[in-house]
């Protein structure tokens, strides 16, 4: 699985070869991009896992709630567990990071969603569930941090684009993969078996990591920001930065309205437009594959423009469009597909602008805490909405599920624009 990526990745580039000499002044040697492609596929690999791990509760509803005679709002605490202990956590994983290095942090995570996974798997009460998630959380914390400090320091920065979106790539088939995965083994072994499948995909994860130590080791970056004159002093300035928060909000919000589609969208649809749940769900891998389709997209328009803000912007509002349309109940069954293709593809489209965004606002020294921090943001929009969305549908108001899509989408829009200006104002001084 990991060679065919990097194959795919390495196709990719060659094909692309003139485009990348347009950003830089000499061409890049060809063991380049092999190295670059192996880089990006490894921790593309331990991205798509932690992905994988954010939807690995969430297929397996059905038989929780049955197990352990659960309410939708109890099942989404686990979610919220989750994500609350990770949004904690990968705050303080990016300061770790940047003092001690990413290589080791990647393993430290990968390693709990594995021993998570066999706890859930083991779990005879509500609360060993509660534990299982916590774990899950810490280990997931690690890896926007530990991610984007790898890719920064060991691709080449021409193709830095193109990167960011093979990781979001990575971590949309992790997404697209799980409900199946899951679900598929859950029907016919139980979700124990299934939680059991899901520590060995982690384990696979640990192991690609350690057979690759020799690229990502980082050990030459390691307390490059806490050894710097006037670091100890500085270490929180960045926080003082406003387009860091901005872009907080942006992940925030725009997490929210992920959280409600990954983790309610399926009963919605059965409820609203009486279709099986299967297919629902089926809906929904579907949505990360057009998800996968936008990425691809969106790394290019990425790598073409420094105005991010503006893809965002024109992804999100037709992203609106399409959740009001699934609001009003007034889509064909037959038809349901589109709507949910076209919310995938333009939240695949917005990825890679958005990682640029944040790299900008990045100060240098700094980048495993802004990613940190920011991605902390996703971790808490990924928290609040299976609380906010499961008391909505334990309303019976799927209806309500979708109209809150669009309404976030929209104010996410808001805050990506904000930060958009910004960086422009940024530039004009600059010049």
């Amino acid at each position: 699985m990991d060679a065919g990526y990097t194959r795919f990745l390495f196709a990719i580039f060659h094909r692309h070869e003139p485009t990348l000499m347009l950003a830089t002044a000499e061409h890049p040697a060809p063991e380049s991009f092999r190295r670059d492609a192996r880089v990006i596929s490894v921790v593309g690999f331990a991205h798509g896992t932690s992905h994988f791990f954010h939807l690995a509760l969430a297929p397996l509803f059905p038989w929780l709630k049955a197990a352990f005679e659960l309410s939708y709002a109890e099942l989404g605490l686990l979610v919220s567990v989750f994500f609350v202990v990770s949004g904690i956590g990968q705050a303080l994983a990016g300061f770790v990071v940047d003092r001690r290095g990413a290589y080791p942090v990647l393993l430290t995570g990968v390693s709990l969603l594995a021993i998570s996974a066999l706890v859930l798997a083991s779990a005879n009460s509500y609360a060993t569930l509660i534990c299982g998630a916590a774990i899950a959380g810490l280990g997931n914390s690690v890896f926007h941090p530990a991610d984007f400090t790898l890719l920064n320091r060991h691709v080449s920065a021409p193709r830095l684009a193109h990167a960011f979106s093979a990781h979001g790539i990575a971590g949309t088939l992790g997404w697209a993969t799980a409900p199946v995965f899951m679900a598929g083994i859950a029907s016919v072994a139980g979700w124990r078996a299934a939680l059991i499948g899901a520590s060995m995909v982690a384990i696979a994860a640990l192991c690609t990591l350690v057979l690759n130590r020799d690229r990502l080791n980082d050990a030459s970056g390691r307390g490059r920001a806490a050894d710097a004159p006037g670091a100890p002093a500085q270490t929180l300035q960045f926080l003082r930065v406003p387009a860091v928060w901005m872009c907080f909000s942006f992940f925030l919000i725009s997490a929210m309205f992920l959280g409600a589609v990954q983790n309610f969208a399926p009963a919605a649809l059965v409820e609203m437009y009486d279709i099986p749940f299967a297919l629902a769900t089926s809906f929904i891998t579907f949505y990360m594959l057009a998800n996968t389709g936008g990425q691809v997209v969106g790394g290019f328009l990425a790598a073409r423009t420094v105005h991010h803000e503006r893809v965002i912007a024109a992804a999100f509002i037709a992203a609106a469009v399409m959740s009001l349309w699934m609001a009003s109940g007034e889509v064909p069954r037959f038809g349901l597909m589109l709507p949910i293709a076209v919310m995938g593809f333009a939240a695949g489209i917005a990825g890679p602008s958005r990682d640029l965004m944040v790299r900008a606002a990045a100060p240098r020294n700094a980048t495993g805490r802004v990613y940190g921090v920011v991605y902390s943001g996703l971790d808490t929009g990924l928290a609040v909405a299976p609380l906010l969305f499961g008391a909505v549908m334990d309303a019976h108001r799927p209806a309500w599920l979708f109209a809150g899509v669009a309404a976030l989408q929209l104010l996410a829009l808001g805050t990506a624009i904000g930060v958009g200006a910004r960086a422009q104002d940024q530039r004009r001084a600059a010049a």
